[in-house]
């Protein structure tokens, strides 16, 4: 005879500048190998299993993203086991809410839709306050011609050149909903600089490094190095082209993934 399983949405965020991504990796400290360690503590040694909603790479935020518990044992104070949850997770990692789902829930196949914001400032070194969630670019930029670089990323397209490490047997045609690059409102901080810049992505699905690779492209446009034209033709289906600067994890954030 089985026991029975429940299945609970549990939304977090984090700050990812001292972790090594989501994944568990040998010898390295991860969001999932600490979500983990602290469930196995407030449980009691209880059987569980979590399943993210997604990966993100080391040194990379979230403000808002989810994971899945299974568990054979009824959570009957949900309140009660949040607030627990987080007294003892450590405090750059924070739970947001909890909800009961039901077994036909999958967290990775149930259709969403992720909002990643890339945060950044340029001209001037920033205060080190700045460094776990902003990027900032030494270098003069034009950020009206970058603004019109983002808009080109909208649509259906072949993202093969903003993939790391592309193969040729990846599904690289996506669909970016919207790209938007404009002053930053959404986040601010006494030593913060006086102006500063979000790039903001909004899609199903994206590929390896995707947003870091287009924030790259985006940065040397706004340098002069490329030019609209050139954007253009790296997303056509014949393109081969392979882009050459990552732009830096910390200045990604994961902002929200909506499950339709």
């Amino acid at each position: 005879m089985f026991n029975k399983r429940y299945y609970y949405l549990i939304k977090i965020q984090y700050l990812g500048y001292r972790f090594h991504g989501w994944q568990k990796q040998p010898k390295l400290k991860t969001i999932h190998l600490m979500i983990d360690r602290t469930l196995n503590f407030i449980l009691d040694g209880k059987e569980f299993k979590t399943l993210g909603s997604g990966r993100t790479d080391a040194m990379v935020s979230a403000n808002e993203t989810a994971f899945e518990l299974f568990i054979y044992e009824k959570i009957e104070d949900e309140e009660a086991f949040l607030a627990l949850f987080n007294h003892n997770l450590p405090q750059d990692i924070r739970a947001l809410g909890i909800e009961q789902v039901d077994a036909d829930f999958n967290i990775i196949q149930h259709s969403k839709i992720k909002e990643y914001i890339y945060l950044f400032a340029f001209g001037q070194k920033c205060h080190p306050f700045c460094a776990p969630i902003m990027t900032t670019i030494l270098d003069d930029l034009d950020i009206d011609i970058m603004k019109e670089g983002a808009k080109l990323f909208e649509g259906t397209h072949n993202f093969k050149p903003y993939c790391f490490r592309a193969t040729n047997n990846g599904v690289y045609k996506r669909t970016v909903e919207s790209c938007v690059l404009t002053e930053n409102t959404l986040f601010t901080a006494s030593f913060f600089p006086k102006q500063s810049y979000t790039l903001v992505v909004k899609g199903k699905g994206f590929g390896r490094n995707q947003i870091r690779l287009m924030m790259g492209t985006l940065i040397k446009l706004g340098r002069g190095e490329v030019d609209l034209k050139y954007i253009k033709a790296s997303l056509k289906p014949e393109s081969n082209e392979v882009m050459d600067f990552i732009a830096p994890a910390s200045g990604l954030i994961l902002n929200s993934v909506d499950f339709e």
